[in-house]
């Protein structure tokens, strides 16, 4: 099970913390691939700290669906099914085609500005090839958007997707520029319908921020 030896480790954070978040990187960025049998003393190892935190970051990484422990046998990164695709990404759609809708009502200039801004990060970030880091930024826009929506449940069902979308997203991102690039004009769209308070050309364009990717993708894998 071959891990980086040259990663940069977040600073302030607790071991199992530390762990829990180098781990789930590895899983989303395919350096653990799916099924792949991880090895606690090797990522501890790795990672500079006892299996103690790795093995609870093991525990939390089950929670979200991404590993599948068996006590006293073996942890595995778990499978992805391509027809998940379709589940992940159509409910997705759904629910942040809801938070925009509400947004574009209620969003003011200094948040519109927030969003341009971070689109624009986006887009940098595609350009330059950092599909992690382009894949953040992307999140960023629409976890805010979710925020200015004020809604609780969106915001929780969201955040549980998200991390099983992840997966898929990094894919998506690595592909040539052109075809990332559609995910930046997709969210000028949606601030040109915020600038607006079109609501329904909000909720609209943001359906098709994640339908779009959704049949690319599965087309992809």
């Amino acid at each position: 099970m071959p891990v980086p030896k040259n990663f940069v480790s977040p600073a302030r954070m607790s071991a199992k913390e530390r762990a829990f978040s180098q781990i789930q990187r590895w899983i989303i960025d395919g350096t653990l691939q799916p099924g792949e049998k991880l090895i606690d003393a090797e990522l501890a190892e790795s990672l500079g700290v006892s299996r103690t935190p790795i093995r609870e970051a093991f525990q939390l990484l089950e929670v979200q669906g991404l590993v599948s422990t068996h006590p006293g046998k073996e942890t595995k990164v778990t499978e992805i099914e391509k027809d998940d695709i379709f589940k992940m990404y159509s409910t997705m759609a759904a629910l942040q085609a809801l938070a925009a809708e509400v947004t574009a009502k209620i969003i003011v200039p200094e948040q519109i500005e927030q969003l341009r801004a971070i689109n624009l990060d986006f887009a940098s970030f595609i350009k330059s090839g950092q599909a992690y880091q382009a894949m953040e930024a992307d999140e960023q826009f629409h976890n805010l958007i979710v925020e200015l929506s004020d809604n609780p449940y969106i915001a929780t069902f969201s955040s549980s997707l998200q991390i099983h979308i992840r997966r898929f997203k990094y894919v998506f991102l690595k592909q040539p520029i052109t075809a990332a690039q559609a995910s930046v004009d997709e969210h000028a769209s949606i601030i040109s319908a915020f600038e607006k308070n079109d609501s329904g050309l909000a909720r609209a364009m943001m359906k098709q921020n994640f339908i779009r990717p959704m049949q690319e993708l599965h087309e992809l894998l």
